[in-house]
């Protein structure tokens, strides 16, 4: 049966729909660190307030002898350790869940919640999808003054910070139905025209149809057969991996990775990105669109966003494959794949003022194994704004390197991601934020966050977006603002030792976003003004907003969708490996 008859499943229906009557608003506790003094799955402690951690790297405080824990004491986090999350363990800023809307639970601590997070879990909660009566993700958005397109639908990457907040809060059950749908709809025949697209790739986005006559659900997905332009969302089974090990560290339910459903669909998605072809770079070849920036934006060739959510979808994998069944030879085709990633990453993408002056610098036309210039980048296409932009101090990720091409935008999704994932080292991961502290106005402004800076305009627009009217100069992807990537940024705050940053972020969140109706992107040079065509009640907006509450309140939810660096990953070429030339 082919995908591109749309219908998937039809099933009977006892008990189609939700109730979010039983929910209402969770407590907030403030903002105080804690180190997680114990890695083992444990019950709710006791706890005392202890001092922030606002100037402490977590690294020192993993140096720290432990302690012996009064009956008072607050569990502080540490760095990102695998043992970091407590399994089914409940945020603090939770929703009391059966408890009817609008009664006032007794905070654990004497901090009053802010009225948005009441709002926030109401609204989530609305945006449920249910397939024969069980909750299996959440719709795009709800806007009720807008016509619904493709905002009706669920989507793997939007559902990832819903996911999270529901994980956080101890509901796990959501999480785990919508991976297996995902993966459930994986297994079909997906055809575009007359071609059949690999047998790994994960949907862009499912809708559920209910027939009330009937009394049954049909799930149809979309593997890029209707997406603008066409092109299939590489990064679907990115996230898909990603959640999964969430879902696994917060529960410590291994049941559902090691099935053998879930161990097959992980394979064909890594099968799809370690085939061999014609690459020279261990990077993935992409098409423009790919992503969450989903329109023509100049990002074929090797997004950074798409590269970072490979190397964290390759190092989740890492842990979650089990050795048989062909198993031990994938795991050793990742580790090849994983050093030769982060190095060629760490090498040829990161951009700092060291960086760029060498690149100014360059001489070109160079030939043989001696190259200094091996992309043959032209310094004279090194872009004016890149010189003020870049500061003596602070460092990034730029968005794409490929022969005779670097595109020294910022993207934030790919920045923030590398940090999460250990692509960059430590010392670029502490560059990465001191970047967001020296242009606090550029990259955050009014409000949280630009998903790329700087906008594309005049000609240069034109000729890259192909004069799109909804890319245009700060606004949607071409620098836009987008509340959503508040959750990313809370987390790299959180991993860096730099919460507040994060704080400051949030403040800046709560002062707007639930009165403007928690819309999907905001427009202009500081994001002071709700987008054009921006959704309002976007899902992610809400989610992403919960999920940064809850990782300030308990830092140690950030073991869920952070990793530590791996020492291994440090290979020392500074050479072609084809040289010398080998004798024959």
């Amino acid at each position: 049966m082919s995908i591109s008859s749309l219908s998937l499943e039809t099933h009977g229906n006892d008990s189609h729909g939700k109730n979010a009557d039983g929910y209402r608003g969770a407590t907030d506790n403030g903002f105080d660190f804690t180190k997680l003094l114990e890695l083992k799955p444990r019950p709710h402690p006791t706890i005392e307030t202890q001092r922030s951690l606002d100037e402490r790297s977590f690294s020192e405080l993993l140096s720290s002898p432990p302690r012996l824990r009064s009956s008072l004491e607050t569990v502080k986090s540490s760095e990102c350790l695998d043992g970091m999350v407590t399994p089914s363990s409940r945020s603090a800023t939770n929703t009391p869940r059966g408890t009817p809307r609008g009664s006032i639970s007794t905070p654990r601590h004497s901090f009053e919640p802010h009225p948005m997070i009441g709002d926030a879990w109401d609204a989530l909660r609305r945006s449920l999808v249910y397939f024969r009566g069980k909750p299996v993700g959440t719709i795009a958005a709800m806007d009720p003054t807008e016509d619904s397109l493709n905002y009706n639908q669920v989507f793997v990457r939007d559902f990832v910070p819903s996911g999270l907040a529901f994980l956080m809060n101890g509901e796990p059950e959501i999480v785990r139905n919508f991976l297996n749908k995902a993966l459930r709809l994986q297994a079909w025949e997906k055809r575009i025209d007359c071609f059949t697209l690999g047998e790994g790739v994960m949907p862009a986005s499912f809708k559920v149809l209910h027939d009330p006559v009937r009394n049954s659900d049909t799930m149809i997905a979309d593997f890029g057969e209707s997406a603008i332009g066409r092109v299939a969302p590489v990064d679907s089974g990115f996230w898909w991996i990603i959640l999964l090990r969430a879902y696994t560290k917060s529960t410590g339910d291994h049941t559902l990775a090691d099935s053998h459903e879930v161990q097959r669909g992980m394979t064909l998605i890594l099968n799809l990105c370690l085939a061999d072809g014609f690459d020279t770079f261990p990077t993935l070849l992409c098409a423009d669109g790919c992503a969450m920036i989903d329109r023509r934006m100049g990002i074929y060739g090797y997004p950074i966003e798409i590269q970072s959510l490979f190397f964290m979808a390759l190092r989740c994998a890492r842990t979650l494959l089990k050795p048989e069944n062909g198993g031990k030879e994938l795991h050793e085709r990742i580790d090849k794949r994983l050093t030769a990633l982060s190095f060629h990453m760490r090498e040829y993408f990161w951009m700092d003022h060291n960086q760029l002056n060498n690149i100014y610098r360059f001489k070109t036309e160079e030939y043989s194994h001696t190259a200094v210039n091996k992309f043959n980048v032209i310094p004279d296409s090194i872009p004016d704004w890149v010189f003020d932009f870049l500061p003596m101090k602070g460092g990034y990720f730029i968005g794409n390197v490929s022969p005779a091409r670097m595109d020294f935008r910022w993207f934030a999704i790919g920045n923030c991601c590398a940090i999460l994932s250990a692509l960059a080292t430590p010392e670029q991961s502490s560059a990465i934020m001191d970047l967001f502290e020296e242009r606090w106005q550029e990259l955050v402004g009014d409000m949280p966050l630009k998903v790329s800076y700087p906008a594309l305009e005049g000609h240069e627009w034109r000729i890259v977006t192909g004069c799109d009217p909804k890319n245009t100069r700060w606004s949607y992807h071409n620098g836009g603002s987008w509340p959503v990537l508040l959750w990313m940024l809370t987390a790299a705050c959180i991993k860096t030792g730099r919460p507040q940053i994060a704080r400051r972020a949030i403040e800046l969140v709560e002062q707007r976003l639930a009165k403007d109706g928690w819309p999907e992107y905001y427009d202009g040079k500081l994001g002071r003004y709700i987008g054009k065509q921006a959704r309002k009640y976007q899902t992610w907006s809400i989610a992403g907003y919960l999920v940064a509450k809850m990782m300030l309140e308990d830092p140690s939810h950030l073991g869920m969708i952070s990793l530590e660096e791996d020492k291994k990953m440090k290979p020392s070429l500074t050479r072609s490996m084809s040289w010398p030339p080998h004798r024959f």
